[in-house]
């Protein structure tokens, strides 16, 4: 069976309208994050422009996504010409094509950070997608608590074509600056997990995945409060031995030693908990930067292999 397969049993159930179907499937999907670092005109000692960047970035993209059209990328820190580069690149190599969603993160539009969720519309359909700003005030662009930046949510609901399983991928980028805003950040990010995830009266649950660059190691407080018993989302890495995982340990590495020190701050959570919705067959943290010399980003890709398991109706 390849990647790209499923098996979807039907079996009859009864209501009090009578009998409808009851579907049980596993769907596997490679799920990407990685901070592509924005195009600066100011580089840091040993960072590449990004026109020399972005084609190494491009088939890193390529590469990791070849084998499995369910896939999702989330990146971040990317500028609107950069996404553009990204998605002409995609579609020049890809079959079928890649589309996205997300907005900068300055007006709602084009200005700005963006943090898109790429996906091909031909395995996924778009049911709904939504921007929230990591604020007080979510609704309208806005910098919230003591962060650095402006900083955003974004939320796909998405339903498998063949297999027709719903699920939610959220994509976000919390502040290298302000503790408070990560922490605030993150409780509205589970308060949507929650609103999006819980359908009729809580009685059905959909899965979700979350992907970005937290600033936030795992002694942290942003993070502990994504991971703990009481959040709808655990860390994907932990479903995982030790031993299985491969590549590196940490996610930021800098252009060089002037940059600080190198850590642990890109994740991949996966959710509801507890609810044996997924499986993790791999886990990997990708090198960044190869013989020729050329960093593709100040931080490294992070990769996780993916079931989806359960019954839905």
């Amino acid at each position: 069976m390849s990647h790209d397969d499923f098996v979807i049993v039907p079996s009859p159930i009864t209501s009090g309208s009578g009998i409808s179907m009851k579907y049980s499937s596993s769907l596997f999907l490679r799920l990407i994050t990685h901070n592509i670092r924005y195009a600066t005109s100011s580089p840091f000692k040993n960072e590449e422009p990004w026109p020399t960047r972005a084609p190494r970035l491009i088939n890193e993209l390529l590469f990791t996504t070849a084998n499995d059209q369910n896939s999702f990328i989330c990146l971040q820190e990317v500028l609107h010409d950069q996404l553009l580069d990204i998605l002409q690149g995609l579609n020049a190599k890809a079959d079928p094509e890649w589309d996205y969603i997300g907005v900068g993160r300055d007006d709602g539009e084009r200005a700005g950070e963006y943090s898109p969720i790429f996906y091909r519309p031909s395995v996924w359909r778009l049911d709904d997608f939504e921007t929230l700003w990591l604020s007080e005030t979510p609704d309208v662009p806005s910098k919230g608590w003591d962060a650095g930046s402006i900083r955003i949510l974004t939320t796909g609901v998405f339903t498998h074509r063949e297999s027709r399983r719903r699920l939610v991928a959220m994509n976000t980028h919390l502040d290298n600056e302000g503790s408070v805003s990560r922490l605030e950040s993150a409780r509205i990010i589970m308060n949507q997990i929650d609103r999006l995830t819980f359908l009729e009266g809580g009685q059905r649950q959909l899965p979700v995945f979350l992907a970005g660059d937290f600033n936030s190691e795992v002694d942290q407080e942003a993070y502990k409060a994504l991971n703990a018993e009481s959040s709808p989302i655990e860390d994907l890495e932990t479903f995982m031995n030790a031993g299985d995982r491969y590549g590196n340990s940490n996610t930021f590495t800098g252009f060089s030693s002037e940059d600080g020190p190198p850590s642990k701050i890109d994740f991949l959570f996966l959710g509801r908990r507890g609810k044996e919705m997924w499986k993790v067959q791999n886990y990997a943290v990708l090198a960044n930067r190869f013989d020729d010399g050329v960093f593709l980003s100040d931080h490294r890709a992070v990769v996780g292999d993916v079931v989806l398991e359960g019954e839905w109706q």
